[in-house]
């Protein structure tokens, strides 16, 4: 089997079935990962012993006709700020690394190992999930494996980047304003931000609370639908987890799409960007038959509302670190954090007032829709360092601006599956599958029938490092 390109029900499977062992995908994936991290600086920690004490542990239940788990023998790492039993939380910090090491797994980590998955790893982030382009100061940049000498995005970008290049078949990230899907259409992966309290937060350092979702990475539909179907169910550890009852949508993946009312984002999501980014959205249309739009009303303003809420929230968690230690911090990071502990409080109060007369006006919208379509970055991956990029004949920064399609969706915290599209001789872009509260399950099946035209995939880049196969 090449463990390069295999996703993780295929690894699973075989597992289970006893074609090949845990101990045999472990190592091949810890090999994979010896041999390559250094070109991507995806991982921070690799936790070889356990893993492969996992493995083993897997391998004997197997032989004694016990089920391990529809994740039986997967590998699979976390971003740096999922608490792992015995190892110290960095969250891209270097203030972090003096911190005690977790007592216990994040619930996240604990239910997929649950499933039988074998966490191999964590990996790099920008500073306390503040950025969109992993270019952290203490632990380096992750290398995006389309083109080395480009962002992987962020702020979870080591975890899109080890799914690029093949090193794991399934990461777990975080997202506030889009540090999920934007590193998933940089490195042109599925990244999944169910809706806001879906998933358990417990045992993740959080940025800001009232954005803050985690969500999967993967190279295909029904990895991202599996790894959510795993994860779902409520958490009395995280105040926020719903007590919705779980809904499978692994099982729902091969329904009939004509009866979901899909529409185009249009007004503020058709600006600001490369022509190629609304031609992704548009190639995405045009396989499902899409010619209707929507607007989502004041998403500007929802832009700007979420800057003032998450440096607000951001600051005042981190303010007694930076009255101690601003030294010690990004200093990316810390000038942001500086900023958000000066807004006046009467700012943060007006952004919730508007928070919640957004959500209103959204909803409403999805009244008419079930899906909508919309870019997921305004230009595919930039180089690193670069500081300013020129968009509708204008000079503007960067980093902030990566966020521009994402962030007035995470403002009420609607589910939405950033999709791969893979541009002949060019980079990677992504397109946003945005559905109302709930609805995880809608998204996933358009995202299918969207897998099974061609129209979306995510291969493995081998390209980028070498030919041969680890």
């Amino acid at each position: 089997m090449n463990f390069d390109s295999a996703d993780a029900i295929t690894i699973s499977t075989a597992v289970r079935e006893g074609k090949v062992s845990a101990v045999e995908v472990t190592k091949a994936a810890l090999a994979r990962i010896t041999a390559r991290n250094h070109l991507f600086n995806c991982f921070t920690t690799i936790t070889a012993e356990t893993a492969l004490t996992d493995a083993a542990l897997i391998d004997r239940e197997i032989a004694q006709g016990n089920d391990l788990g529809v994740l039986a023998g997967v590998p699979f790492a976390v971003k740096n700020l999922f608490d792992i039993a015995g190892l110290t939380t960095l969250a891209g910090s270097k203030i972090n690394a003096v911190n005690s090491a977790a007592t216990q797994d994040a619930t996240a980590v604990a239910k997929l190992k649950q499933a039988g998955a074998v966490l191999v790893g964590a990996l790099n982030m920008d500073e306390y999930a503040y950025g969109f382009v992993t270019e952290n100061s203490h632990y380096g940049a992750t290398h995006n494996p389309h083109d080395l000498q480009r962002v992987a995005g962020g702020s979870s970008g080591g975890s899109a980047a080890a799914v690029a290049a093949g090193l794991v078949p399934l990461t777990l990230g975080s997202d506030t304003n889009g540090s999920i899907r934007v590193p998933a259409a940089l490195c042109g992966v599925f990244g999944f931000k169910p809706t806001y309290g879906r998933l358990s937060r417990a045992g993740v350092a959080l940025f800001s609370s009232s954005f803050d979702h985690i969500g999967p990475f993967a190279r295909s539909v029904q990895d991202i639908a599996t790894v959510f179907d795993v994860l779902q169910g409520e958490d009395d550890r995280d105040p926020i987890c719903t007590k919705r009852p779980p809904e499978l949508c692994l099982p729902q993946l091969k329904q009939d799409i004509s009866d979901i009312r899909i529409a185009i984002a249009a007004d503020y999501f058709t600006k600001g960007a490369e022509p190629a980014a609304l031609a992704a959205v548009q190639k995405v249309a045009d396989a499902i038959e899409v010619t209707e739009y929507v607007i989502i009303p004041e998403a500007h303003r929802a832009r700007a509302a979420a800057f003032v809420i998450t440096a607000s929230e951001g600051a005042n968690l981190h303010l007694d670190k930076l009255r101690l230690r601003p030294e010690d911090f990004d200093p990316a990071t810390r000038d942001r954090f500086l900023a958000g502990a000066l807004i006046p409080s009467s700012w943060y109060l007006q952004a919730q007032r508007f928070r919640r007369w957004y959500r209103d006006r959204v909803r409403e919208v999805f009244q008419n829709v079930d899906i909508i379509l919309a870019p997921t970055t305004p230009i595919s991956a930039p180089l690193i360092g670069q500081q300013t990029m020129i968009l509708d004949g204008e000079e503007i920064l960067v980093r902030p601006h990566l966020g521009l399609f994402t962030q007035p969706l995470s403002f009420i915290g609607l589910p939405v599956l950033s999709v791969p599209i893979q541009c002949p001789n060019a980079l990677p872009l992504g397109v946003q599958l945005i559905a109302a509260p709930y609805n995880e399950a809608l998204i996933l099946r358009v995202a299918a029938a969207l897998e099974a035209k061609g129209v979306i995939s995510a291969p493995v880049i081998l390209n980028a490092f070498n030919s041969e196969a680890v």
